[in-house]
């Protein structure tokens, strides 16, 4: 047919879902958000199509899917097939009143055509029709009550199909006549700010750590969050669910002469049960040179600046099990000492001193050579893709999110010049504080907000949707959500550029199918220029109370970056048994071109990684078995002996791992024996580089740790058995 000159790019992959031929991002897809006005009679429209689901009769080819005329790029187009009638339809999400349409057609435009309204897909009503359409950009002035707008041609200018640009439905949502929900606002009572002047910050800090220290499935939630400046003499001693971050662009400018400090001395120097907690964007005078951070699993150092070193043990050098650094600058020496694993992604150390099963590095200036397993070093000298974590700051006395950039082959830290992104205020945010509903969160989305969380627990009766494309949601003080009623807790459309951040899902006792799904089933969209980022999202199942899901976590979009989970069926607190907290899954990844930066999964029912997708690549991997296995029995799979940790289906042509463990610890039947720890078919590009399994105290022991290669373990001696290249 006909057109203007559309760059195109070859396909990715042959053998993944994408096929053919696909168009290239001509530019940067950026959510447009306006400052809505609290009263409707000044309320403006807003754009309510972009990034949202569409469908259409028919698509010319791959390259010119319906979603294109719904991602704000000009250089994207949909087609149809070369006949009649053709039709494209876009789902706003909820009923909305529309006011204007604009048709951005390509040179195969339509001259006769009509635009349709429905409530509920099935009953249509007209808003305008026209048998002379003259191409080009029309605009169309337009009334009436949607969910569903659809555009339906019967006569097309060209031999060739209908082909848009961009097809935008403009309009207002929520309560017609109502109030907008407005952007903005307070912080909240669990969210506490200090400046170098506030009085009693010290006594204010050890307030919330006692409360917090050893309150392991309490309901308090904490962000202590500092403006920039210097403070002298502070040791913010961090527990469960409080969060500390600085309010500057950059972490030198809020300064602390002093520390901010993890140790277990509530569990008795066992440092293997601190989880919940996150220090980010500070930079540290250690009092006597070097901070602690003694830590375990979902507990981030993101953008940090250490002036000196960094202890990853508690104090008396007890367990502990493994972390997550990113973004940061160690001036001095990193001493992990009795951590069993770690993962250092993008960041600059002064030196790194031992290793105890498993320290993964990508991206990491003065991080050690690759040695594994002796030294048990994995050393990538870039990360492939990655994009830092969301964060608040403040720009002057306003408020503002600052959203960093995508990197490609990074390196070091992203703060080291100015720092590269997107700022938005918080007038573009709904603030969202305990009592809030999925029906008003929902509501603030499809208005065109982003999402701001702050500390507390929310229940949620529906699923929070996040179908516009580069929305934000960011939580402080790991906020919570709870579905209630078996819902899925978040779902992600095939959209740009969702930002998830800073989150904590817990199950509910109704059994979920899923608690967070990224993308719908059966995702293709293209989202390598801009994709979705799932960060500090974690899961829990059981622990604080008798809880269900089948898969707690699915990544059924393209491209999606999951940087840092800890995905947790519990095997201590409340709501603790085989049957009782049942979760047979732990993630699956069913989308092509996905990257796990920093994976942590344990104790599913059956298997913790399930991998379906096309050159997916998991840097560092940490696991444990489900401790309750009951017997043999309940853990055989067919003719295998237990369900592998992390299983890379049959079907996947590529996949690559670097960094990945798994440990058994069966002690109900220590009999209990699993065929391997990583199952994955064997092919050339099917490639994993260092892997372990461990049997902690001969509690269960491994045969293999891949298929049928590498050697059992056994004893008592929790030595691990390593293939350092597969196959």
């Amino acid at each position: 047919m006909y057109a203007p000159p559309v760059l195109r790019r070859p396909a990715r992959s042959s053998t993944g879902r994408r096929g053919g031929v696909l168009a290239v991002v001509a530019g940067l897809v950026i959510s447009l958000l306006a400052f809505v006005p609290a009263t409707p009679a000044s309320a403006a429209p807003s754009l309510l199509s972009q990034g949202r689901t569409v469908t259409s009769s028919s698509e010319e080819n791959a390259g010119t899917p319906a979603a294109s005329a719904v991602d704000g790029n000009d250089g994207s187009r949909w087609s149809s097939a070369f006949s009649d009638p053709q039709w494209i339809k876009v789902d706003l999400g909820a009923s909305a009143s529309v006011s204007q349409i604009v048709l951005k057609w390509e040179a195969a435009y339509a001259t006769g055509y009509r635009i349709e309204f429905s409530t509920d897909d099935s009953t249509w009503t007209t808003a305008y029709s026209t048998t002379g359409g003259p191409g080009g950009t029309e605009t169309l002035n337009v009334s009436g009550t949607a969910r569903y707008v659809r555009l339906t041609g019967t006569a097309r200018a060209t031999p060739y199909g209908y082909s848009l640009w961009e097809f935008q439905v403009f309009g207002t949502t929520g309560d017609q006549g109502g109030p907008q929900i407005p952007g903005g606002g307070d912080l909240g009572p669990n969210v506490l700010v200090f400046d170098p002047s506030t009085p009693g910050i010290q006594a204010k800090v050890d307030e919330i750590f006692k409360q917090q220290e050893s309150a392991q499935f309490g309901n308090g939630r904490y962000a202590l969050l500092f403006k920039p400046g210097t403070y002298n003499s502070i040791n913010a001693q961090l527990g469960f669910y409080t969060s500390i971050a600085g309010l500057g662009l950059k972490p030198d400018d809020t300064t602390f002469n002093g520390d901010v400090t993890v140790d277990a001395g509530w569990f008795n120097g066992n440092a293997t049960q601190n989880f919940w907690r996150s220090a980010e964007n500070l930079a540290l005078n250690p009092v006597n040179g070097t901070d602690r951070w003694a830590v375990s699993q979902a507990a981030p150092f993101r953008r940090m600046h250490v002036k000196g070193g960094l202890n990853l043990a508690p104090d008396g050098y007890g367990w502990a099990s493994g972390g997550y650094i990113a973004d940061s600058k160690i001036d001095g020496q990193v001493g992990p000492y009795s951590q069993q694993q770690w993962y250092t992604r993008d960041s600059s150390v002064g030196g790194w001193t031992n290793g105890v099963w498993n320290m993964t590095f990508s991206g990491v200036e003065g991080a050690p050579a690759q040695s594994f397993p002796d030294p048990p070093y994995t050393t990538l000298d870039t990360t492939p893709v990655s994009r830092e974590k969301p964060f608040l700051y403040l720009d002057g006395s306003e408020y503002k999110v600052f959203v960093p950039a995508k990197r490609t082959n990074a390196r070091g830290v992203s703060w080291a010049g100015t720092p590269q992104g997107e700022s938005i205020p918080l007038s573009q945010f709904y603030v969202v504080k305990p009592g809030a509903t999925a029906q008003t969160i929902n509501a603030a989305v499809q208005q065109g907000l982003h999402l701001l969380f702050t500390p507390g627990v929310y229940h949620v009766d529906q699923t929070i949707d996040i179908d516009r494309a580069n929305t934000v949601v960011l939580g402080l003080g790991l906020a919570t959500i709870i579905p209630d009623n078996g819902v899925t807790a978040i779902k992600v459309g095939d959209v740009d550029g969702v930002k998830l951040a800073g989150l904590l899902i817990d199950a509910g006792p109704q059994n979920s199918s899923v608690l967070l799904q990224v993308g719908p089933d059966g995702a293709s969209a293209d989202h390598s220029a801009n994709p979705t980022t799932v960060q500090d999202v974690f899961v829990r199942i059981g622990g604080a109370g008798a809880g269900k899901a089948t898969t707690s976590m699915v990544i059924n979009n393209d491209d999606t970056i999951v940087d840092h989970t800890w995905i947790w069926r519990a095997d201590h607190g409340d709501g603790v048994g085989w049957e009782t907290n049942r979760a047979d899954y732990g993630i699956r990844v069913d989308g092509d071109d996905v990257l796990a930066t920093g994976l942590f999964v344990e104790h599913f029912n059956k298997y913790d990684v399930q991998w379906n997708g096309e050159n997916g690549r998991t840097i560092f991997f940490q696991n444990e078995k489900a401790y309750d296995a009951p017997n043999q029995a309940a853990v055989q799979n067919g003719t295998i002996k237990g369900y592998a940790a992390y299983k890379v289906a049959d079907s996947v042509d590529n996949h690559e791992g670097w960094g990945l463990g798994s440990y058994c610890y069966f002690n109900v039947d220590p009999t209990i024996r699993q065929d391997h720890g990583f199952e994955a078919p064997v092919k050339p590009g099917v490639k994993f580089h260092d892997l372990l399994v461990v049997s902690l105290g001969g509690q269960g022991q491994y045969e293999h740790v891949i298929n049928s290669t590498g050697s059992p373990t056994s004893g008592t001696s929790t030595v691990p058995s390593t293939v350092v290249s597969f196959p």
